[in-house]
């Protein structure tokens, strides 16, 4: 490791669940094996980093550790081993899969989001949430060098995930897809689906939001609060439904009403994590032959397209920077609802 790097770094940490982040100094962590050390410039702030502070799942994390996982930053030290041909001075990221087996039957088929030894970042390993991560470079995005940390950072979680949801509905160009729930992913979805040649319907409960996905190109919107019918508003204004539904919000009546807005043989595909179960209608899955599925982030593959995506110009999330000291009344905002698009802590000032 170069002597130039500092002894000790500045990081934002979990050290009891449900209580505030402590902004507070860590010993600098030397890259082993297939790591690298890197420098962050930006990290995006997740909602899952607030399930993650408050041990909301039933795997949890064992505290102390530093959330995030949409981290963008430069490689200032080199580890042992396959480094993937990461080398000085790139810009990598960080992501919710940190890295897996590589072995198993879910890494051999392409499905290593799945892999039983998966590690995820922020969670198990230690995240963005500071001056200073360490990463896999075998799994770290890679990033151009002249692109927007700030901007670019809600693409490695937020843009991923509904990305790889997208492929996941099967929806066709032409068809359609709706987006329930336009907030830091959904928001992002509606630019994807666009891009991907699919004609968008976005339901939400706030009609300013409702305005963001029609300015991103949503040619339906149905405030599903004040609608008297939203399904059937739905379903009419699409001539029978949607092919495809992506779920981003987190409100258990979205999924249950994801059901009735689908059109026979559609997709619905569940990203959002709210803490309840819903009610299924089976009669109505199987009548009209509904497919359900979750979908978990994506894979390496699915990275570099979403990036790609991201680094052509068509999908630019809506994101309002932040200081780490502030990751407290992020959460604060978090749990109001009162963000809207998506917050990147900036580490660059």
């Amino acid at each position: 490791m170069s002597t130039a790097l500092p002894k000790k770094f500045t990081a934002a940490v979990v050290d009891e669940f449900k209580k505030p982040l402590n902004v507070r100094e860590l010993d600098l962590p030397t890259p082993g094996d297939h790591q690298v050390l890197v420098k962050l410039l930006a990290s995006g702030v997740c909602h899952t980093d607030l399930h993650a502070a408050e041990g909301d799942w039933p795997v949890q994390p064992t505290p102390p550790f530093v959330p995030g996982h949409e981290g963008v930053g430069e490689v200032v030290a080199l580890g042992s081993g396959d480094l993937a041909g990461v080398e000085l001075g790139d810009i990598v990221g960080n992501a919710w899969l940190w890295s897996s087996c590589g072995n198993c039957e879910f890494c051999r088929t392409g499905r290593e989001t799945l892999c039983m030894d998966s590690v995820y970042g922020g969670y198990v390993e230690n995240g963005s949430f500071g001056e200073y991560m360490l990463v896999d470079a075998r799994y770290a995005p890679r990033l151009p060098k002249d692109v927007d940390p700030v901007e670019a950072a809600p693409i490695l979680c937020a843009g991923v995930t509904v990305y790889k949801a997208l492929k996941q509905s099967e929806v066709k160009p032409g068809q359609w897809v709706a987006i329930s729930g336009i907030g830091g992913l959904g928001h992002i979805a509606v630019q994807y689906a666009v891009a991907m040649g699919m004609r968008v319907a976005a339901i939400d409960v706030a009609d300013d939001k409702l305005e963001l996905a029609k300015r991103y190109g949503a040619e339906v919107l149905i405030n599903a609060k004040t609608e008297d019918d939203p399904e059937g508003a739905l379903k009419e204004q699409t001539d029978g439904g949607v092919h495809g539904l992506v779920v981003t919000a987190v409100h258990p009546a979205a999924f249950e009403q994801a059901i009735g807005m689908s059109r026979r043989g559609g997709t619905i595909v569940f990203v959002g994590l709210p803490p309840n179960d819903f009610p299924a209608n089976i009669f109505n899955i199987v009548f009209n032959s509904l497919t359900i599925r979750g979908s978990l982030v994506g894979t390496r593959q699915d990275m570099a397209e979403a990036i790609d995506f991201y680094v052509q110009g068509k999908v630019k999330p809506n994101v309002k920077e932040a200081k780490l000291e502030d990751i407290n009344k992020i959460f604060e905002r978090m749990h109001a609802g009162g963000i809207d698009g998506r917050i990147s802590l900036n580490y660059q000032k």
